[in-house]
């Protein structure tokens, strides 16, 4: 008899969730408390339900290419970023793809998620339920969450001295849909995320001057890179990552720091964001540091300056993800900081208990989730193993109090790097590329795995879950990228510009293997020559070795 998994939340990590279930033969059931999938994606004109959505001009951040489920390439005649509408259409087509819709039970609230009695021999869940006023009670062998992390926004008033004098509008980003309703106004946007630099840039065209304040900076990149492919396939590369990862931190942001002088602008510090200096330079968005104090109409920053005649203040202060369907202790032990690889709680007899989309990455949260939901399935089917909760208890409770202490840094709120975290899990799975393999069976395929982006399409090539497509899908990536953008036709470019691009293309990847080869022939000569002094002729000089000087 298959198991039965309850997956609570029907966005992109919910839908990837049940076709997960469904890959290892378990049998899923989601509990979707709107009337629709999606999630935060599935725009609506106001917030009357409570429910976080997109804005109505929101642009992805991540190219179609390095943010899709890793078995459903996006069509090729979809935009390389799309707006809210279309990415919700891609959802749309993945549900239907693969028959998840009939699984989902709509305007259903899950109320309570507790262990049934006879939890440590069985790891089973009662699931209480409400869908229009009525309650229903089941039992699970296994639940995934899938809520996601923007559930409550998080809005510090008390963090800032003098707001309940200010007799301006307070918003929180989660109310923010259009700017026609701020036309005129002067505004102040408080935190520079991608959603606060997004509401600055877009209410610049209406309001009469928007005033952006940072306690940090942010670095600001483009969605495009210098040869005017999607930046996103440019820097996420193995290659890249495994230079990055021996660099000294200094030359780690050379990149976006030849890209703009962000001093100048006011915005540097070690965040990443999209563009915003045109706005800058044009005098509609100021740059502001912190916020010291408030007013009843004015606003006064830390650096002693002061804004007068502020309408409205939109705090785009993130969100607080919360469980209120669990009890404690494990409440408090669904956190970033404490659960296993970011997917399990660790003070659990049995892995029955899977948070999804619990991450913030350098990279696609849609294809984390899904990579983190494959690892669950089999987690609960017994083919994959986690230690025991004593061991992981240990381990967190140990680490809680060397950051109370200060010995190391709390890095629970850092994004953690795309490719180092989706290895991690895949190699959980037995899905991870094993890139020195496929040089020797397949060396084209190698040479993209390694050299071009990191697709999600690696984590099928092999191992549990292997898709046949995954290897057409990773070769034909740069198509399907060109293809949009192909809408007319142009003169054959010259000859040169031909090899300036393929230089482009290929010469970092030429140079790494050049400086690997080399420093692998130099190390071997070493040991060959170390070898040979030491034990064949320890007292003799090898005149016909060189040696070095």
């Amino acid at each position: 008899m298959a198991k039965k998994v309850a997956v609570i939340g029907a966005g992109m990590s919910g839908l990837s969730s049940i076709k997960c279930c469904l890959d290892e033969g378990l049998e899923p059931t989601c509990f979707e408390r709107s009337n629709d999938f999606g999630g935060l994606w599935k725009f609506a004109e106001d917030t009357k339900d409570g429910m976080t959505r997109v804005y109505k001009s929101l642009v992805t951040n991540v190219c179609k290419e390095m943010s899709c489920y890793s078995d459903f390439p996006y069509r090729e005649d979809y935009p390389n970023f799309m707006d809210h509408e279309k990415f919700w259409n891609y959802l749309r087509e993945f549900a239907e793809h693969f028959g998840l819709l009939k699984y989902i039970q709509f305007k259903t609230t899950v109320c309570s998620v507790t262990k049934c009695p006879d939890f440590c021999e069985t790891g089973q869940w009662d699931v209480v339920t409400e869908t229009e006023g009525k309650q229903a009670r089941a039992v699970f062998d296994a639940v995934m969450v899938c809520t996601g992390q923007f559930l409550s926004p998080r809005l510090p008033l008390e963090s800032f001295p003098g707001i309940h004098k200010f007799k301006g509008q307070i918003l929180h980003s989660q109310e923010y849909r259009i700017p026609d309703s701020f036309q005129g106004k002067r505004v102040l946007v408080a935190g520079l995320g991608n959603t606060g630099g997004d509401i600055a840039v877009e209410l610049s065209r209406t309001a009469a001057q928007v005033f952006l304040s940072t306690r940090t900076g942010a670095w600001v990149i483009s969605r495009s890179s210098g040869g005017g492919y999607p930046f996103n396939m440019m820097i996420t590369r193995r290659w890249y990552n495994v230079i990055t990862q021996v660099l000294p931190s200094c030359f780690k942001n050379l990149d976006k720091q030849l890209q703009l002088n962000h001093e100048i602008y006011g915005l540097r510090i070690y965040k990443f964001h999209v563009s915003l200096p045109t706005c800058i330079l044009c005098g509609k968005v100021t740059m502001k540091t912190s916020i010291k104090d408030f007013t009843e109409s004015s606003v006064i920053f830390e650096d002693g300056t002061v804004e007068a005649n502020i309408d409205v203040v939109i705090f785009t202060t993130g969100y607080e993800f919360s469980f209120p369907f669990f009890e404690e202790p494990l409440k408090s032990l669904c956190t970033k900081f404490m659960l296993y690889k970011h997917v399990f709680p660790p003070n659990l007899e049995r892995p029955t208990l899977a948070i999804i989309g619990l991450i913030s990455l350098t990279g696609s949260i849609l294809a984390g989730t899904e990579l983190q939901a494959r690892w669950a399935t089999r987690v609960f089917k017994g083919l994959c193993n986690i230690p025991p909760s004593q061991k992981l208890m240990a381990e967190g409770t140990k680490k809680e109090q060397l950051i109370k202490r200060g010995v190391i840094k709390d890095t629970s709120e850092d994004k953690l790097n795309f490719i180092s975290y989706m290895d991690e899990i895949a190699q959980c799975i037995g899905a991870k590329p094993n890139i020195p393999l496929l040089f020797i069976k397949d060396p084209r395929l190698a040479w993209e795995v390694f050299f071009g982006p990191c697709s999600p399409y690696q984590y099928r090539l092999m191992g549990p879950g292997k898709w046949d497509g995954a290897r057409n899908a990773i070769l034909t990536q740069w198509d399907r990228t060109i293809k949009p953008m192909k809408t007319r036709i142009v003169p054959t470019s010259p000859e040169p510009t031909s090899l300036l691009r393929y230089l482009k293309v290929w010469g970092a990847p030429l140079l790494l293997a050049s400086l690997i080869l080399t420093y692998k022939s130099s190390l071997l000569l070493k040991l060959v020559q170390d070898k040979l002094q030491g034990r064949v002729f320890p007292n003799r000089v090898l005149w016909f070795i060189p040696q070095s000087p």
